[in-house]
């Protein structure tokens, strides 16, 4: 007996000693005294014995088991990816605690993705999806959900990410919708007035010269529209395309300036050009620079104040050429200033419309120097006027750093 109680079993023995004694005491029954100390000594020989038995026989630790190879499987993925054992998250690879929180692993599906959508599907053992998940990570993002079996009782759940295409969609929808109400408009005017020619109107000399003016300014503020969208649509169609002619850009802008002198009731005579008297070569399409230069001269003729100087400036700027086009209106608030170049966004849309504004004129420069790999950079201040500035290569430089 000595061999198998070490000390500490002797200790533990007085202590059920010594706890009879207390149970005799406070009045125990005999039976009670009996059984707590016939089951203390039974529970002190087993543990004595089975340490006996464990130095007889030492237990060989066992090696543990090697590392799933899923894990840096499931992390190489860039999309969300979680491993479901049951209705709990068995494993997670880097984008989806990114997305859901380090602190998934374990827990409940259905409490890991808060969607009411997810989860039914989550809690059933069967395969699901494609499953839009909208708002999950935050408000703007769209999630496309997946749920397959993979063996031993385990799901695989795979969200991708479908913010983009979902953005592109709308800024499709957007568009379309844009370019009708843009379209139909005039067209509006134009079969207005036209029927009311046919009438007893279109006799009076007077009144049929007025109304076939307002047809012909409506009909050429659709052309302007229609050449707007169909140079839109060549520009992006070639947007991956990277101009290579060398352009004499100082030239370039003395040909704009000389068409227009006379635009505008005038304006183009406020126009300054600050530049080189020497070739200032740029890498681009002289058609599309043109373009943009006509757009971004217009503006500045259409808002300045009138009267007040349209400066177009020609610099180097570490090798690269920067365009700059100021003038004097009454600027842009800050607000409006992110948005400019997106389609059809006017600051004023019936100043704009009266002037002859297609609202995509901006968008068309910033998807040609886009094309050219140069960086446009608009700063306005309300009261002083608006600045736009466009850098271009330089033949033989490296492509500077796109801001828009």
């Amino acid at each position: 007996m000595s061999q198998i109680l070490s000390r500490r079993g002797w200790i533990a023995l007085a202590i059920v000693a010594l706890t009879a004694v207390i149970l005799g005491f406070v009045g125990a029954s005999q039976e009670a005294i009996i059984v707590s100390i016939v089951g203390a000594v039974a529970a002190i020989f087993a543990s004595a014995a089975g340490r006996a038995l464990e130095d007889d026989h030492p237990v060989v630790p066992t090696m543990p088991e090697p590392p799933s190879p899923l894990g840096p499987v499931l992390d190489a993925l860039g999309e969300p990816v979680l491993i479901l054992s049951g209705p709990r998250i068995a494993s997670a690879n880097g984008a989806a605690r990114a997305l859901l929180g380090s602190h998934i692993v374990g827990e409940d599906a259905r409490i890991a993705i808060r969607h009411p959508a997810a989860s039914g599907l989550l809690a059933s053992e069967a395969s699901a999806g494609p499953v839009a998940l909208t708002g999950l990570g935050s408000a703007d993002q769209r999630w496309e959900m997946q749920i397959a079996p993979i063996g031993d009782g385990r799901r695989l759940v795979h969200l991708s990410d479908r913010s983009g295409s979902h953005a592109a969609e709308r800024m499709r929808v957007d568009f379309v919708a844009n370019a009708s109400h843009e379209l139909r408009t005039p067209l509006a005017s134009i079969l207005g007035y036209v029927e009311t020619l046919s009438d007893t109107a279109g006799d009076d000399p007077a009144i049929r010269a007025r109304f076939l003016k307002i047809v012909f300014d409506e009909a050429r503020r659709m052309q302007r529209l229609v050449d707007d969208l169909m140079s839109l649509s060549r520009i992006e169609a070639e947007k991956f395309r990277v101009p290579s002619d060398v352009v004499d850009l100082g030239a370039l802008v003395d040909d704009t300036h000389a068409e227009l002198a006379e635009a505008h009731d005038g304006r183009g005579r406020d126009i300054i050009l600050e530049h080189d008297a020497g070739a200032i070569p740029v890498l681009g399409d002289r058609l599309q620079l043109s373009q943009l230069l006509h757009n971004l001269i217009g503006n500045a003729m259409k808002y300045g104040q009138p009267g007040t100087p349209v400066r177009v400036s020609i610099t180097r700027d570490n090798g690269a050429i920067r365009l700059i086009v100021a003038d004097q209106g009454e600027g842009i608030a800050p607000e409006h200033l992110p948005r400019l170049t997106e389609r059809f966004y006017r600051v004023d849309p019936g100043r704009s419309r009266s002037v002859g504004g297609t609202g995509l004129g901006l968008a068309i420069v910033k998807h040609i120097v886009e094309r050219h790999r140069g960086r446009l950079e608009i700063s306005s201040r309300v009261g002083e006027g608006t600045r736009v500035s466009v850098t271009l290569r330089a033949p033989g430089q490296e492509s500077p750093k796109p801001v828009s």
